[in-house]
């Protein structure tokens, strides 16, 4: 039996936080189990959420700079997260940090997360695994999704497949000849916050002001032609589609409340259509957007599929405790990659390590 105490890193598109997960891994014979022990969200300041936000615009040297006083912020983070509940660092194996996306890329060969590993290690005192895409890449991937190999290894019972309801939403699913499939299905919350903060508020609540709108069905009908809905798995999104083929297609300055209820449609109906086609019979929904009832109700109204929501820890933060999971694996030395769902050529350990 092999046991590893692992600080889980989140920070994801939508820019909530960083989600910190604190874990016991354990591996018996070919079973692998988690106990979370402790998790927390610590909010960004608006100056960094600002530059996060962003960071693509940036020249290479102020880019490396925030590289840089993300690491920072993220040891400071962590280090105040460790202090709250009294762990012991000598006790902590490692820290796998997911980083924040600033270009996703793998169509030319790269995806880039910022929050220096180097610095983070030698700020906790802890080695820290990060950069967990590349390899993927280098081996054919698309670098993403990376969470099905803890769907498949730590969820497996609690549902067929499994949805993350994030800045994307991405799916997980078992296919009729035994291997693991995922893909972004469509945008989720990133552009539901930003109309949501056209309102003076840093998301819809509930799907609130979405539930008052009118469906524009003109819009609906672009938003759900969009070519990337045609193409094969895998696949996967990033914020440049959004700039370039989404964000275009909305007139920003029209009623609010009628973008917000189409853009909920749009995604319950990808949704729902992805798990109509694959004959899936109930679905494991995760992550922030699994709050918003208004679309929770919207994906049932287009499937008969059974939803099934855990509990809040697991909503919050199944991609921190996953992405620790990566570490468990790169410090197991085993593959923590699905080729079956990123395109890779092989099985890789994807990360970096970095001595404190």
């Amino acid at each position: 039996m092999s046991k590893y105490e692992i600080v889980g890193l989140m920070s994801g598109t939508s820019l909530d936080g960083l989600d910190i997960s604190h874990v016991i891994y354990t591996k018996e014979t070919d079973s692998w189990s988690f106990e979370l022990k402790n998790a927390n969200t610590y909010r960004y300041s608006d100056d960094l959420k600002r530059q996060l936000s962003n960071a693509k615009e940036k020249s290479v040297p102020a880019l490396a700079a925030l590289d840089k006083e993300f690491g920072r912020e993220m040891a400071t983070m962590v280090n105040k997260f460790i202090s709250e509940n009294k762990l012991n660092k000598a006790n902590i194996n490692a820290i796998a940090s997911h980083g924040q996306t600033v270009y996703h890329q793998p169509q030319n060969g790269f995806s880039y997360q910022i929050g220096c590993g180097s610095t983070l290690a030698y700020l906790t005192g802890i080695p820290v695994i990060n950069d967990f895409r590349n390899k993927d890449i280098i081996a054919g991937g698309q670098g993403a999704p990376l969470v099905p190999i803890g769907d498949k290894l730590l969820f497996n019972d609690e549902a067929d497949a499994f949805l993350n309801l994030g800045g994307f939403c991405n799916l997980t699913f078992q296919s009729n000849d035994g291997s693991w499939k995922a893909f972004d299905v469509a945008p989720c919350n990133l552009p539901i916050n930003k109309l949501a903060e056209l309102k003076g508020q840093e998301y819809d609540k509930n799907g609130a002001l979405a539930k008052k709108g009118s469906i524009d069905f003109f819009l609906l009908d672009l938003l759900n032609n969009l070519p990337y809905y045609g193409m094969d798995i895998p696949k996967s999104l990033g914020t440049e589609w959004l700039d370039h083929e989404f964000y275009p297609l909305i007139k920003f300055n029209k009623n609010t409340e009628d973008n917000l209820a189409t853009i909920t449609e749009h995604v319950a109906i990808q949704i729902a259509k992805n798990l109509n086609d694959r004959e899936i019979r109930s679905v494991y929904i995760t992550g922030g957007g699994s709050f918003n009832k208004f679309l929770l109700e919207r994906i049932q109204h287009h499937t008969a599929v059974e939803i099934k929501i855990p509990t809040d820890d697991i909503i919050n933060f199944k991609e921190a405790i996953v992405f620790g999971f990566l570490g468990a694996l790169y410090l197991s030395k085993e593959s923590n990659n699905l080729p079956s769902a990123t395109g890779a050529s092989k099985n890789v350990i994807c990360g970096v390590y970095h001595c404190p």
